[in-house]
């Protein structure tokens, strides 16, 4: 049976930034850094590892990220209540902020499918009832060519990942009962059914499920209490990598996607694992 072990190639974590008031958004850029943003103090950051992080911009609650298929990036702003791209030339568009003509309550977590579909939650519990504009918390889809649906109804969708196939969509429920959600999706993206993929009910205040990501064999890592919970594809867990501080997300990086960077309060760390993480499809046309 698998344990840790097998997963990870190192134990001993390296910190490799800190100084922040709440890291998140952890993101590789095939061309050699991490972006990753702080969510309270409002700043996308971006790390060559061993050399010391730089700003990138100011945000609005920066938290999750992506690329689209295009290398621009994608960036849920909560507190605008909005999804940002930055274009190439580093001017920032608003991708949608609304539904059905309704603002959305906070968007957190974002990831590109193949076809260049955004998926992203919009958790709602944090926004007063009396300031929502829209009742329910969801998992929306944006296509490129700008249209929008609702995936999913959630209690409190958080993080976001799919599976090396891109035909399960995993989402962490984060408050009332913590659980992994798997949505099947078709051909065409729909969601066609759902289950519970994992209960991380724990006991514990250091952490909640939150930021997830999966390697290429279909392993799930997923923050929670104590650290990031990693599972089987089967939905058994393997184990906790137990974080130094209380850990918000994670992201695969490094030329060979082995370095695990782990976002995680004030800090930001890093370990080598043995399997690398599923490549966003913006990297295969560049050879990365």
């Amino acid at each position: 049976m698998e344990t840790l072990s097998d997963i990870l190639e190192t134990t001993a974590f390296e910190k490799v930034a800190g100084g922040f008031v709440f890291a998140e958004g952890p993101l590789w850029h095939p061309d050699g850094f991490f972006y990753f943003t702080d969510i309270r103090d409002s700043k996308l950051y971006r790390i060559t590892l061993g050399q010391k992080h730089e700003l990138v911009r100011e945000t609005i609650g920066g938290n999750g990220t992506t690329f689209d298929l295009q290398g621009r990036l994608v960036m849920c702003e909560g507190e605008a209540k909005r999804l940002t791209r930055t274009e190439h030339d580093g001017t920032v568009t608003v991708l949608v902020d609304r539904f059905e003509g309704k603002r959305f309550n906070r968007p957190n977590d974002v990831v590109c499918c193949a076809n260049g579909d955004l998926l992203f939650t919009d958790p709602s519990l944090r926004v007063p009832a009396k300031d929502r504009e829209l009742d329910n918390a969801s998992i929306y889809r944006l296509k490129p060519d700008g249209s929008i649906s609702v995936v999913a109804h959630f209690e409190y969708p958080n993080g976001l990942a799919l599976s090396p196939d891109g035909r399960t969509l995993y989402a962490a429920n984060t408050r009332w009962t913590q659980y992994i959600h798997a949505v099947e999706l078709d051909a065409e993206g729909k969601a066609v059914r759902r289950r519970v993929f994992a209960d991380m009910s724990a006991e514990g205040t250091n952490g909640v499920p939150d930021g997830m990501k999966v390697d290429q064999a279909g392993r799930v890592f997923c923050t929670g209490t104590n650290g990031t919970w990693v599972y089987a594809p089967d939905g058994r867990l393997i184990g906790v990598i137990e974080t130094p501080e209380v850990c918000a997300n994670v992201a695969f990086g490094g030329p060979d996607l082995r370095t695990l960077m782990f976002t995680a309060s004030t800090s930001v760390y890093t370990l080598r694992v043995k399997t690398p993480g599923i490549p966003h499809p913006w990297y295969a046309p560049r050879g990365k």
